[in-house]
């Protein structure tokens, strides 16, 4: 018989854990976004190089490189983690999280000081090192914990600190808490104040050692294709995601041409907000009421792409206001059905992190391939109305894939 960390679980979770887990990934989704559409830019900015979009482009494509590696492997080391202390055997996971987090925690607060681009490149690379293996660790808290007919609704709260992190951090580095250094240095206690009590307070199953399995990174795509098709369509929507969302400030600033591009993108970022508040928990709830999965993926990429081609076909302040909001009901329902889907279509028990970790290189890779693609977009094929079309289209292409996943209706 399985031990409980490897059981399919069969008790619903309960509020506490629920928002334990939600304030955890709130202090992640803070730390990992805020840097990328704020701080980085302008950080990079000051620095004064010519070419700062190609800058940028480096930076966080570098820093995406580093995801895809320490993702998988905090995974697969998290599956097998059996901590002693005392002569007591721990769980395997929270020990993770929070290595990550104060990792994570003491990059960001080196990086505040970074005097150059190299320097700028290293800290942000460590930081998403700590950031993805606590991000591995809280990812299998879903399949370890909540049983299938609640994964919709507790996915949708799960998916929510993804917009709202990046409001907070917004507010906290441009209103609260003025200046790059005291910006990364807030946005450190934030993910520590966040992320250690889900480590603390919740219940973590040890495995036993009859339980570990020899580590291996291969994954039978033959014995389990809806595991391929899933990354598939997790991969592309956000990769449109990254292509739509990297330039937003630039965007602003030399295209819309608004006088105060940072408050600009503040307002859009938190209408993006509303909408996925409006959209994430409703849905995912409905999709366990219903069963269903495949058909939310589906319309939300159609939302998503719709939002898209409003700023390609109208690239004004007003268009943007409005594509901030429907891009954000995509959004949140992508999030918190995707996600509940891809908890049912996992390979192993005994592998569920690495294999999200796996997953979680669907998110990351976007972050390499987004720069390389969007930029020679709006430099040389188009600009910015061309970078928005190829958007929706990816999109769009992503969701309508989640079709040739057959053992989820």
């Amino acid at each position: 018989m399985a031990v409980a960390a490897l059981a399919e679980p069969v008790v619903p979770v309960r509020r506490t854990w629920v928002g334990l887990l939600f304030a955890a990934n709130l202090g992640l989704f803070t730390a990992s976004f805020t840097p990328v559409q704020i701080l980085l830019p302008l950080q990079i900015a000051a620095l004064g190089i010519s070419g700062k979009e190609a800058a940028l482009g480096l930076v966080t494509g570098l820093a995406a490189v580093c995801s895809i590696l320490a993702s998988p492997l905090a995974g697969m080391l998290s599956d097998r983690t059996r901590p002693r202390l005392f002569g007591r055997t721990f769980g395997r996971r929270h020990v993770w999280t929070l290595g990550g987090c104060l990792t994570a925690a003491l990059a960001l607060a080196w990086l505040g000081q970074a005097p150059d681009l190299v320097t700028v490149a290293v800290g942000w690379c460590v930081a998403q090192v700590g950031l993805n293996a606590m991000q591995a660790s809280l990812s299998a808290a879903v399949p370890d914990r909540v049983p299938v007919a609640q994964r919709g609704f507790v996915s949708g709260w799960v998916g929510m600190p993804q917009a709202l992190g990046l409001v907070i951090g917004a507010v906290l580095v441009t209103a609260v808490f003025a200046g790059v250094p005291t910006g990364y240095t807030v946005l450190a206690v934030v993910l520590v104040a966040l992320g250690v009590p889900f480590a603390l307070a919740t219940p973590d199953d040890p495995i036993e050692r009859t339980q570990v399995v020899r580590a291996t990174w291969r994954i039978s795509l033959r014995e389990h294709p809806d595991f391929a098709w899933a990354w598939g369509t997790r991969f592309l929507v956000l990769l449109g995601n990254a292509l739509g969302t990297l330039y937003l400030l630039y965007f602003l600033t030399d295209r819309v041409k608004l006088a105060d591009p940072e408050t600009g993108l503040l307002i859009l970022i938190m209408l993006y907000t509303v909408g996925m508040v409006l959209t994430a928990v409703f849905f995912g709830r409905m999709s366990d009421r219903t069963g269903r999965r495949k058909i939310f993926v589906i319309w939300s990429g159609v939302v998503m792409a719709v939002a898209a081609l409003i700023l390609a076909l109208r690239p004004t302040w007003p268009a943007a206001i409005v594509a901030a909001l429907v891009l954000g009901l995509g959004f949140g329902i992508y999030l918190a059905v995707d996600t509940a889907l891809i908890t049912q279509v996992l390979p192993a028990a005994n592998d569920r992190a690495k294999d999200l970790g796996v997953i979680n290189i669907a998110s990351s890779a976007p972050q390499v391939l987004g720069p390389a693609i969007s930029a020679p977009l709006v430099t040389h094929l188009g600009g910015y109305p061309t970078l928005f079309g190829v958007t929706a289209a990816v999109m769009l292409l992503g969701s309508v894939l989640v079709t040739r996943i057959r053992s989820v209706p």
